[in-house]
């Protein structure tokens, strides 16, 4: 089997912000999932064809000649509070490779064991957080949400303990890049300007070539940031995906979502929504996430103040006026993707009001988000019922519904087309969180991967109505106890 060709820019260009490690050997590894359609994406469909010797490499078992893993060092601000020295603690990039496209993409086993940045941890992940994470990464993928990727989920055949004893798993994530907003916080604590600008000379080679030639390339770089950060999260909020550790270390430059842990969708329409065991306060409930990703973005301005002007009130000064368009660049994107969920093409200045009134009756209805969206279409050929059993054929649903056909009626265009573009983008099968934790309680705990790869199955068509599967498309059954989920580190 040919070797990868693995490019190492990041240890050759910015050797201070990681450490070379090797991966811990996995005992007895075992694939359960392995992507064949990103493989060939990325040029390495080479992979299937000698099984035994993808997984060792994937294992960290083999370590090819001349690739050199590392562990990279960022640090972040944690709900709210600076951690000075955190870095990947169980994760080794491999290095990064060129994929068919022509883009560098990165490398990294999860899971593999202890780095310079373990702390006492013992670099190893449980299973199910591997499992969750394929299968949601995946998901938000083919929903066209910006995210790392998935290559391939591990068995290691090792024991490891978090909440309980569990099986170790190993997963190879694929990323535009590892670069974090703590990765410039690292860079910024040490007071090394040299390093944040060698940082963000590489960051905009990498992420944002374009920009590297105009005036002030380092504001029109954090512009640029602000502006992927801003859409990513609008598309999280209109799928109700609720991230649930929105810390700066989690929150990369090149706009990707990262990092799936205690991370969920949501059910019934609720913006206090919390689904993480150690959010306590709420800090990341789903109507906090635009909030947070300014209050995030700040923390980036915070490091490039040096890089933008010698005068550092005047670059506080422009950092401040990239700033306050964060807030309507993100409602901006937000209001175009609901305009599109409700059916809307044109622009009319009482949409807002409209989606607004909407989301007010669900909440108050406590309709399921999911279908809320989805099921409207249905009104606009002939089937207004199945919609209006969610809200209890509420009579203020009713009288939204007459002004919502209204405005569609504006749109000039025939009601089976506006339902037919509502269906692109409203999905019927989300990640439901009780099918999720039915998946990984079976993969995990009893040996069988069939529930897991039937919802993965699915969750890639995730718009598409398909006969017999009604049970992924439901509501989760009523339970007095909330749904938590959990970091897994």
């Amino acid at each position: 089997m040919p070797e990868m060709d693995l490019k190492h820019t990041f240890i050759d260009k910015l050797h201070a912000l990681c450490q070379e490690c090797n991966p811990s050997p996995a005992l007895s590894p075992k694939m359960l999932m392995f992507n064949e359609s990103l493989a060939k994406d990325m040029g390495l469909e080479y992979l299937t064809q000698n099984s035994n010797e993808c997984l060792d490499l994937l294992s960290g078992n083999k370590i090819y000649k001349g690739s050199r893993p590392m562990a990279m060092a960022y640090s972040g601000h944690q709900f709210g509070r600076f951690s000075p020295q955190l870095g990947d603690g169980r994760a080794h990039l491999l290095g990064e490779i060129i994929d068919k496209e022509g883009n560098l993409k990165d490398i990294q086993l999860k899971g593999s064991g202890r780095t310079p940045f373990s702390r006492r941890g013992d670099g190893k992940s449980a299973l199910g957080p591997v499992l969750r994470e394929y299968l949601i990464s995946e998901s938000m993928h083919v929903l066209g949400i910006p995210t790392t990727r998935s290559l391939a989920a591990i068995h290691t055949g090792e024991k490891v303990f978090r909440e309980e004893e569990s099986f170790g798993g190993i997963m190879t994530r694929v990323a535009s890049s590892h670069l974090r907003i703590g990765s410039f916080e690292y860079a910024y604590k040490n007071k090394d300007i040299s390093m944040v600008k060698d940082l963000a000379d590489y960051s905009i080679s990498r992420h944002y070539p374009e920009i590297a030639s105009v005036d002030n390339s380092y504001l029109a770089f954090f512009a640029a940031v602000c502006n992927q950060q801003a859409s990513l999260i609008a598309s999280w909020m209109t799928v109700g995906f609720i991230h649930g550790v929105m810390n700066t270390d989690n929150m990369t430059i090149s706009g990707e979502t990262i990092d799936y842990g205690p991370c969920a969708f949501m059910d019934a329409y609720n913006p206090s929504t919390v689904f993480s065991s150690i959010d306590v306060n709420g800090r990341y409930a789903y109507s906090n996430q635009p909030a947070i990703l300014t209050w995030n973005l700040t923390r980036l301005a915070e490091t490039l103040i040096p890089l933008i002007n010698k005068d550092k009130d005047e670059s506080i000064k422009l950092l401040t006026e990239v700033l306050q368009l964060i807030r309507p660049v993100y409602t901006n994107y937000w209001l175009s993707m609901m305009r599109s969920k409700i059916g809307l093409s044109k622009e009319e200045k009482s949409d807002i009001e409209l989606i607004a009134n909407l989301l007010e009756i669900m909440e108050e209805e406590k309709t399921d988000f999911t279908l809320s969206f989805r099921f409207l279409s249905k009104s606009l050929i002939g089937d207004s019922q199945t919609v209006r059993a969610l809200f209890n054929n509420s009579r203020r649903f009713d009288g939204w519904m007459m002004i919502w056909k209204e405005r569609i009626s504006q749109e000039g265009i025939a009601e089976e087309k506006i339902a037919a573009s509502m269906d692109k983008v409203n999905p019927l099968y989300i990640p439901r969180n009780y099918k999720v934790e039915e998946a990984l309680k079976a993969a995990v705990f009893e040996n069988n991967m069939e529930p897991f790869e039937k919802l993965y199955s699915v969750l890639q068509n995730p718009y598409k109505e398909i006969n017999g599967h009604e049970s992924f498309a439901g509501q989760a059954p009523e339970s007095d106890i909330p749904y938590r989920t959990f970091c897994g580190t």
